[in-house]
């Protein structure tokens, strides 16, 4: 098999060829057709999420076919499409998983991260943290929605019943999470890297009935805001354009640190919530609802040995939608 192999954080990304691995006792082996290249990824890659499996095959966003079963392992054939998300293994028996919160699973494993991922031609997976995808829809179009729809489907549902919302960070999941929110009657607000013309377009193509730059003030107060981008000082900004009773919720899993802000900003019992990893129920939900709310995704496709060129135009903004390599 081929792989783009992480041997170093900081360090771009070395194509190796490596044994096919075999499925171990519950898990698949995966023939991947698609990974996408989530902003995740850059915080592996750049060091930005410490102690990673070194060395590692990052991706996290997998799309493939089932090409060999382990022992036990049942629900899959061979040849079925099958997804892989962040979530790679949780515990089952720690405090968290026995209150079914998963996502806080104090032993878990990350695709991509602790575990190898899909940056490459084959991957193994634990056979319960893989869904399948059905027939309908291209393998690469497909790929986002198994981090970028999954973490923007976990924020929004933490968002609550906001009919205003507002997402800083327009790229892979808020692309995908405006196609939602408009589906379910929401008025979206698109946040952008100032000046960034080219994603606001972006944004209002998608039913952002208002899209501005991240320091701007949106026409009215907003029920609530999700935050995509990594920029801490952006929590205090949202924190400003939410009504009373609103609510901020930090979608990424890495974020420069908050700037120090007024109280009076959080008081009139405004929030601050973070969100942490997915569940396999929020997994089901999402594949389940992205078909009925008709969401397409935006995508650049990279072949597989471009892998540095898609983290690098993700890292400098040059993305619009999501890129996905496409071994």
């Amino acid at each position: 098999m081929r792989a783009m192999v992480l041997e170093a954080s900081g360090r771009p990304l070395v194509l190796r060829e490596r044994p096919t691995p075999s499925p171990g006792r519950g898990e698949i082996l995966i023939e991947i057709k698609a990974c996408g290249v989530c902003r995740t990824d850059l915080h592996v890659v750049d060091g930005e999420l410490a102690e990673p499996k070194l060395p590692l095959v990052p991706g996290h966003e997998i799309v493939g076919r089932v090409a060999a079963l382990g022992l036990g392992v049942t629900g899959f054939a061979i040849g079925d499409r099958v997804g892989v998300p962040w979530l790679g293994y949780s515990c089952g028996s720690c405090r968290y998983c026995r209150m079914d919160r998963e996502n806080l699973c104090d032993a878990p494993l990350f695709t991509g991260y602790t575990r190898d991922g899909g940056y490459a031609t084959h991957a193994v997976a634990d056979a319960r943290y893989a869904f399948l995808l059905g027939e309908e829809g291209d393998d690469a179009a497909l790929a986002p929605l198994l981090c970028a729809g999954l973490i923007g489907y976990r924020s929004y549902r933490m968002a609550g019943d906001a009919a205003s919302l507002g997402i800083y960070g327009f790229g892979a999941a808020a692309h995908i999470l405006a196609q939602l929110a408009r589906f379910e009657g929401k008025r979206v607000f698109a946040f952008t890297r100032p000046g960034d013309e080219k994603a606001q377009a972006f944004a209002r193509s998608l039913g952002a009935v208002w899209a501005g730059s991240s320091g701007a003030t949106p026409p009215e107060p907003l029920d609530a805001a999700i935050i995509f981008a990594p920029v801490g000082s952006l929590v205090p900004a949202a924190l400003k354009v939410v009504r009373k009773g609103g609510r901020v919720v930090c979608g990424g899993i890495h974020m420069t640190d908050i700037p120090g802000f007024p109280y009076r900003l959080l008081w009139e019992e405004r929030e601050i919530r973070s969100v942490a990893n997915l569940t396999r129920r929020d997994a089901r939900e999402f594949l389940a609802l992205a078909p009925k709310a008709g969401i397409r995704t935006e995508i650049v496709r990279y072949s597989l040995a471009q892998a540095n060129e898609a983290l690098s135009d993700l890292r400098d903004g040059r993305l619009t939608g999501a890129g996905v390599l496409v071994p």
